[in-house]
């Protein structure tokens, strides 16, 4: 997700909690980097740190649960593998609180870290883990251009007031979803069709109207009437046929 000083910061903040958290982050359309303008970077860490906190770890089938468990216990030891490994390069900008007493499953606290560009990560981290990079303004064709580099091409948010921006970002990169002044997760089948480029697959997308087609398979079949003695009337079905 893309970021300028025009956007509105509670709005932002509310989508990008949405984006990267919910479904503890294990939707394959889940916010891991977000970019914002430096101007504004500071107001919009402290916004999001306290909007961590306010987030509920628990059991999924409780209506005031925000954040759910980790798949498996694989997936969550590797999260930890990877969020120990970002605590001794990065600066740790909000964690959810885990609560004492939690009921079986394999927890984890989101949390967020401000990295910089050069170390944006170069594979998926499959959880709630958001990692922020603040940019210049003058030096924004390098974000758009590391974008691409990445290959990934499945969801893209913008966030901005000015619609000279999301058509800039829109027309440097390659995704199969954008999403403007709204969280990333969420497509609506039959009214968002949804599927990826590059890396994050290719072909027809989900919902869209050739979708149906993946699951078919044409067939050709040739047959010489001439071997037949012309007789097309062989070819006729029966009435029994017809039913």
């Amino acid at each position: 997700m893309l970021a300028d000083s025009s956007a509105l910061a509670e709005q932002l903040i509310d989508d990008v909690v949405t984006s990267a958290f919910r479904s503890a982050g294990q939707r394959c359309s889940a916010l891991r980097v977000l970019f914002v303008d430096q101007a504004v970077a500071p107001k919009v860490h402290t916004m999001l740190a306290g909007a961590m906190r306010e987030l509920r770890v628990g059991d999924p089938v409780e209506s005031d649960t925000d954040v759910g468990p980790i798949i498996d216990a694989q997936a969550r030891a590797a999260l930890e593998d990877y969020v120990a490994r970002l605590r001794r390069s990065a600066r740790q900008i909000g964690e959810s609180p885990l609560p004492a007493h939690l009921p079986e499953g394999h927890y984890f606290a989101p949390c967020a870290f401000e990295i910089t560009l050069a170390e944006m990560p170069q594979r998926e981290v499959f959880g709630p883990v958001l990692h922020v990079v603040a940019y210049r303004r003058q030096a924004f064709n390098e974000v758009l251009a590391a974008i691409r580099a990445s290959g990934y091409g499945l969801t893209l948010g913008i966030h901005s007031r000015v619609q000279g921006f999301a058509e800039r970002v829109l027309a440097s990169t390659r995704v199969g979803n954008a999403y403007v002044n709204r969280s990333m997760i969420g497509a609506v089948v039959g009214v968002q069709p949804f599927g990826g480029e590059g890396r994050s697959g290719t072909g027809f997308k989900a919902g869209g109207p050739h979708y149906l087609l993946r699951f078919a398979v044409e067939r050709t079949q040739s047959i010489n009437t001439a071997a037949i003695g012309g007789n097309t009337e062989l070819l006729a079905p029966r009435n029994s046929d017809r039913d």
